[in-house]
């Protein structure tokens, strides 16, 4: 249900002794929100948030913040709202916090520069927190294979409904199944990192880059799991420009390093947010919801094809431009006389130098050179140690011809 401003004040009076509102101004929700929230003055001049959860659900959401608020106050470096007072409502119980300074973000006009490395701090801020106190606070806690089987579990339940196109079911479903993508260490997540719930002060409106962050709202979905996730707003709305300033100041600022895989999957929970809303509206029963978050999946289904074929072309297109600027045949060996190189690249052509043939030697029958095939060749060849002292000169001539070198020497 939609409570009026006048029925918000009147819970923040009822929740808050000594709160008199004198002035109330409603807050339009989001489409897919779960709370009527309304900002309240006193008489004292105090701005009061009143946030009322519409279901359920959202009601055990806002219990839960109750108890986490107390926890972070005295670890995280930011403001965040610390309940002052409840009031039971049929869907739970509504909360009433002191409104804190600053505005709210527009993540679409988030400048690079100095603002944009505050964001970043910020994040870092959130995800430096000891897991403890998120378990100690009750809040969800996923590791990266469970989270990766939850969302899987998300899409078998969205493409029952009918309403998802096939190709975005593959395209996700595809990226859920690289395990190389899931490879990250938990950490404490927001869980609703959007530009309303970053809360900015600014000197001079007319430089919004020297803004600095002052406080984060919204922890109704913190929990343990992907940093990644709290990215997915930030990489849907920003300038590249923008985004590159964030994940610098966030990598200097947190304790450890950030994934290399981190903006992949923050690109992925942007694609799958229509889907998320679509299973939202579904369990609220909003019609119009659904059909919006419909229409949201199947524009989203054109213009990725359109992105997908538009890289395909392009990378096509660059690979035959690389092959017709390729050189023709192979190229010429690059020899360096300088440096030294194999002589045969191929050993197996090599041979022993024993081997060689001079071309011009003509070879002769056995006969006419001494040898006898029954003995070596050494002793074929007449020497000192012959009988008659000397041979003929046809066969002196003959041993000389086929003496070794090292041969003569040794009997001379």
């Amino acid at each position: 249900m939609t409570r009026s401003p006048l029925v918000l004040a009147a819970l923040a009076s009822a929740a808050v002794p000594g709160l008199d509102p004198v002035a109330v101004e409603g807050v339009r929700a989001r489409p897919s929100g779960s709370f009527d929230v309304a900002f309240v003055t006193d008489k004292q001049e105090r701005r009061w948030v009143i946030k009322a959860p519409m279901t359920h659900g959202a009601g055990a959401e806002l219990e839960a913040v109750a108890a986490l608020g107390p926890l972070l106050g005295r670890r995280l470096e930011l403001a965040m709202p610390l309940v002052r007072g409840t009031v039971p409502i049929p869907e739970g119980r509504a909360i009433v916090y002191l409104r804190l300074p600053g505005r709210p973000l527009d993540f679409a006009a988030l400048p690079p520069g100095e603002l944009a490395a505050g964001v970043g701090r910020a994040l870092a801020h959130v995800h430096n927190i000891e897991l403890a106190v998120f378990e100690e606070a009750g809040r969800p806690v996923y590791d990266a294979e469970s989270h990766r089987r939850r969302q899987l579990s998300e899409l078998d339940r969205a493409a029952a409904t009918g309403h998802v196109p096939t190709n975005l079911l593959t395209r996700w479903e595809q990226r859920l199944e690289d395990i190389s993508l899931w490879r990250f260490a938990p950490t404490t997540v927001h869980g609703s990192f959007l530009g309303d719930n970053v809360l900015a002060s600014f000197d001079d409106d007319d430089h919004a880059e020297a803004g600095e962050v002052r406080g984060v709202l919204g922890w109704e979905e913190s929990r343990v799991g992907d940093p990644a996730d709290d990215f997915a707003e930030l990489v849907r709305l920003a300038s590249p420009a923008a985004v590159d300033d964030v994940l610098r100041a966030y990598a200097r600022a947190r304790v450890e390093r950030p994934d290399g895989n981190l903006l992949a999957r923050a690109r992925l929970a942007a694609e799958m947010t229509p889907m998320r809303l679509l299973l939202r509206a579904l369990a609220a029963g909003a019609r119009h919801r659904v059909e919006d978050a419909a229409e949201s999946l199947r524009e989203l289904e054109r213009r990725t094809t359109e992105e997908d074929e538009r890289r395909a072309f392009e990378a096509q297109t660059t690979a035959q431009e690389a092959a017709a600027a390729a050189p023709i045949g192979p190229p010429e060996p690059n020899w360096d006389a300088t440096q030294p190189h194999p002589a045969f690249p191929d050993l197996s052509q090599t041979q022993p130098v024993g081997d060689l043939q001079d071309p011009d030697h003509e070879t002769r029958p056995d006969h006419e050179t001494g040898r006898d095939h029954g003995q070596g060749g050494d002793e074929a060849i007449p020497g000192p140690s012959d009988q008659d002292g000397e041979g003929s000169p046809d066969q002196a001539e003959a041993a000389g011809q086929e003496e070794p070198a090292g041969r003569s020497v040794r009997n001379g």
